[in-house]
Order: C-alpha cells, then sequence, then structure tokens
C-alpha cells in the first residue's frame, strides 16, 4: 500500500521526495512474523504491503481495492509473482466472502493514499486543483453533491464529525452561501470558500481547508461503515492463530481499531460496578501490540508522511466471530445517523 495521509496533506516541500513508501512495513512484518500461508491485503493502492508479504514467506496474496485504476499501475510487476497475487476489485467489508477459504493474515492500511493525493482529477487534494470528487470508486456520491446539495445541518456535522473542526457550523455556512452564487465544482473553489470564513494559519499549523477535505472524502467513501464492517469480517475470516494489522492515519480511526481489538479480546472496560455482572463471551482475538507502533526516526527520515501512523496488531483465537456493540466504539456520529441536528458546534 502506498503512503498515506490522515489530517494533514502532503504536497510540497521534502514530503513529495517518497510519494510511494508503505507505511510502518518493517514493524508490521516483525509483528506478524513468521509470514506464511494466505494473507489479504484489503488496500492494495500500489501494492507495497502484497509484495512485502510476499516477498516475506506468504504462500499467496490477494489483493482488494475499490479503485480500479491500481490494478492497471500494478500490471507491470504483478506478474513476477504469478498465480501467487490475485487482485480483486472490491471492498475489505466484504472480505470473508471475497476470499474463498480462511485467511492466515489480513493487512488493512486506512485512509486517502499518496498515490491518490497525487493525481490532482481525483479530487482528494487541496493543495492542486481539479474536480471535486474524492470517490476512492469510480461510482455513487461524489464530494461536489454532497457539497453543493446536503442541507447546511449535515454538512456542518460532518465537518464536524469527521474532521472535529471547532469551526463546522461557520464553514457549512460559507459553503451554503457559496453555492447559492454558483455551484462549487472545483478542489480549488472548496478551498477558497474555507479560506474565506477562517483565519490565515499561523507558522507550522495545517492548511484551513484540512479537516473539512477530510470530512467529506470519509463521508463520500463512508470511510467508518467501512472500517468497522471490515474489522468484523476480517474476524469472520480468519482461521484460528491468524493476525489481523491495522494502520490508521488519524485519531477518529484508530479510536475505533483500538476500541474493537479491546472489546474483541476482552479487554473492554465492565463499567459501573453496581450494574449487573456482564457475561462475555470468548475473546475472539489475542493483543499482539499492547499500545500502538508508531514510525520510528528512520522510517520518518525516509517517508515524512508516515508521521500520523499507528499500527496495532492482533491474533486470532479459535472462538466463534461475533460482532461488538457497536455503541460502545467511538464512532463518529454521523455514521450512527445520517443527517443528526446536533448543538455546539
Amino acid at each position: 500500500m502506498t503512503a498515506k495521509s490522515g489530517t494533514g496533506e502532503p504536497g510540497t516541500g521534502p514530503e513529495t521526495a517518497a510519494p510511494h513508501v508503505p507505511v510502518l512495513l518493517r514493524p508490521l512484518l516483525a509483528a506478524v512474523a513468521p509470514v506464511t500461508g494466505l494473507w489479504l491485503d484489503g488496500t492494495f493502492g500500489a501494492g507495497g504491503y502484497a509484495r512485502g508479504l510476499l516477498e516475506a514467506g506468504a504462500t499467496r496474496v490477494i489483493g482488494v481495492d475499490r479503485d480500479p485504476s491500481v490494478f492497471a499501475m500494478a500490471a507491470e510487476w504483478a506478474g513476477d509473482f504469478g498465480d501467487r497475487l490475485r487482485l480483486v476489485e472490491g471492498t475489505f467489508s466484504d472480505m470473508d466472502s471475497l476470499a474463498s477459504e480462511l485467511l492466515d493474515g489480513v493487512v488493512l492500511d486506512l485512509g486517502v493514499s499518496s498515490m491518490q493525493l497525487d493525481q490532482a482529477e481525483r479530487g482528494f487534494s487541496f493543495m492542486k486543483d481539479g474536480p471535486l470528487d474524492m470517490r476512492m470508486s469510480s461510482t455513487g456520491t461524489s464530494a461536489a453533491d454532497i457539497v453543493n446539495e446536503a442541507e447546511e445541518a449535515h454538512l456542518a456535522d460532518i465537518i464536524y464529525h469527521y474532521g472535529e473542526d471547532r469551526a463546522a457550523r461557520r464553514i457549512a455556512k460559507a459553503i451554503v452561501r457559496a453555492r447559492e452564487a454558483a455551484p462549487i465544482t472545483t478542489t480549488r473553489a472548496l478551498v477558497a470558500v474555507v479560506e474565506s470564513c477562517l483565519p490565515r494559519p499561523k507558522p507550522g499549523q495545517s492548511h484551513p481547508a484540512t479537516r473539512t477535505f477530510q470530512a467529506i472524502r470519509i463521508a463520500v467513501n463512508d470511510e467508518f461503515g467501512q472500517l468497522i464492517e471490515g474489522l468484523e469480517a476480517a474476524e469472520r475470516a480468519l482461521k484460528p492463530g491468524g493476525r489481523l494489522a491495522v494502520v490508521t492515519f488519524h485519531s477518529l480511526e484508530d479510536r475505533v481499531v483500538k476500541r474493537f481489538l479491546l472489546a474483541r479480546s476482552g479487554g473492554e472496560a465492565q463499567g459501573s460496578r453496581y450494574a449487573p455482572e456482564r457475561v462475555d463471551a470468548a475473546p475472539a482475538f489475542k493483543l499482539l501490540t499492547r499500545r500502538a507502533v508508531a514510525p520510528d526516526d528512520t522510517e520518518l527520515a525516509e517517508n515524512p508522511r508516515a508521521r500520523s501512523a499507528k499500527l496495532r496488531v492482533a491474533q486470532r483465537t479459535d472462538a466463534p466471530a461475533g460482532r461488538p456493540d457497536r455503541s460502545s466504539l467511538g464512532l463518529p456520529q454521523p455514521v450512527l445517523d445520517p443527517a443528526p441536528r446536533r448543538k455546539g458546534h
């Protein structure tokens, strides 16, 4: 998988020197060693993790991605692995149906890839002008659809919950005012709207449009819905002893992954001592990383885009697959309610 971006966005300066480096590959391979059997790379991208797994000893790898363009770009090297690499267009939330047998391992590298950010025509980047698209696949609702059609309250909720931007109401109001004059159809036009209602950033601060672009991208691609469904699918798809490795790029993703693995490994808090004692099912996972693994200085020097990345790894037990209480996982509210009206933005 290519380098990813969370709340920040590369695009200028030294970060462009290493645009397609798999993030946290070395610690990931160390955490899941020995690498054997059948693995699924649920976010194939440029194929960095799939190649790393095959070279580390995986017998076969299924590479899954909902962006069909990535497979054409992999054609020049994928043939080197013959039938050891199978590429499938789809979403990792369907991995248990895409794989024809139980898996020895699953790797998920979340967020938008540097490869997508670098393509202005995809509309992910606020640093490059292009159509306001942001779809990881070629179908469905686009960023332009949301920006130009969503009610102001819904826009504010998206930006607040998915972008964690306290200026969400102000930004949503500015978007609605601007689109009344003319549709907002390009990334540069959306950047201009956000910049018009926020103060100029101080040195070292992120671009004013960072959080808005993150939030709209998450909404367009239903990233949190895909994430929780993908984690649940991995639990069903992994054989006993199989390993799940997840790389996240912002705190919202990491919170959901952390709470899911805690809940499914028996580490979830019991709650009030006055509540009835809870009878838990047998843990479905054993944590292999008690704390998230962050990039070391060597990796940051090689790939500054990795600075916000975190890795969590767990091993599947022989307990039956189950399902956590989703309300306890810290999912941002728009996942649970597509158009909430809330105070305090």
